[in-house]
């Protein structure tokens, strides 16, 4: 590849931080892109794997909840395929913004690897402007198939989240994880383990988190599919939107027993909480925050939060 004196090699490493010099110390990932001034980012990656830093530390992954073209955040355990729209849906805030608003915010304060989650059909304009604001540096959710991953990858997304067409009528079928993984490159793509907890175990939920499948988080399934993606993205459903604290037990889980990097989702209210998740995932897990972020109606400074994160954050330059 020839660069012109008007572009530049940027590596983003594994926390979202932006450099020109690859640096192989206490860094887990490596994307290389290829950056020009007047162009921004143009479809060129690559990834180099190096070992896993001693010093990791919780990474908040900032999100965008979009429910009938508009950003939402909505009790999970309230979502019904069939009653869109219906009284028996809880939304916590509905935002006047529109979903590249909140993009381009995120990309100002340098928060890579959040997620854009379409929930419900509809809302693939809406998700499309969000992504194209903050190239890379979000990944999209919200009805993945074979037939669309690509098209959302070229749209700008870092990755795509895969559950749904994975796991289907409360079966998980091999095939369809073979296929997505030998399409779009395991690197760039997240399987979404949303559980629910029933009788002292997590089950993954689908289909809006009303499908319950048969498919348990433990050890082994958690080390088995890690060969076939980058990350996991897990939402706590008895908790979610629901502003009462997080799961612990699926932290400490998830901390134990994945192999790779998760994002945790589901009952952050205030920093106690974030600092809950630091201290028992080990630096393994990274968290996402909901309606209790003021940016959503809720009490929590957003701009404390990315002070608290860039203070912690071990920089690349």
């Amino acid at each position: 590849m020839q660069c012109t004196s008007k572009d530049e090699l940027l590596f983003v490493d594994n926390y979202g931080h932006v450099s020109t010099k690859l640096r192989r110390k206490n860094l887990l990932k490596y994307s290389l892109c290829y950056y020009n001034k007047r162009i921004r980012f143009c479809s060129f990656y690559c990834f180099a794997d190096v070992s896993l830093s001693p010093k990791r530390v919780p990474r908040f992954r900032p999100c965008i909840d979009i429910h009938e073209g508009k950003v939402k955040q909505i009790v999970g355990s309230s979502l019904n395929n069939h009653q869109v729209g219906s009284k028996s849906l809880i939304i916590n805030f509905e935002s006047q913004l529109e979903p590249e608003a909140y993009a381009r915010r995120y990309a100002k304060d340098e928060l890579y690897g959040g997620h854009v989650i379409m929930l419900g059909r509809g809302n693939e304009i809406a998700a499309k402007s969000a992504i194209q604001a903050f190239p890379q540096g979000l990944q999209i959710g919200g009805g993945i198939t074979p037939e669309n991953a690509e098209f959302w990858l070229m749209q700008g997304a870092s990755h795509v989240i895969i559950t749904s067409y994975v796991f289907r009528d409360g079966k998980f079928y091999l095939e369809r994880l073979e296929e997505v993984a030998k399409l779009v490159n395991p690197k760039r793509l997240v399987l979404d383990l949303s559980a629910r907890k029933i009788d002292g175990r997590y089950f993954v939920c689908t289909n809006l988190w009303q499908m319950l499948t048969a498919f348990q988080l433990n050890e082994q399934n958690l080390t088995f599919l890690s060969d076939y993606c980058d990350e996991f993205l897990v939402h706590a459903v008895d908790v979610e939107g629901k502003r009462q604290g997080i799961d612990q037990e699926l932290v400490s889980l998830l901390s134990e027993c994945s192999p790779k990097i998760c994002t945790y989702a589901g009952g952050i209210r205030n920093m106690e909480d974030v600092q809950l998740i630091e201290k028992l995932g080990n630096g393994r897990v990274d968290f996402t925050v909901g309606s209790a972020l003021d940016l959503f109606g809720g009490n929590m400074s957003y701009d404390e939060l990315v002070k608290w994160q860039h203070s912690r954050t071990h920089r690349v330059d």
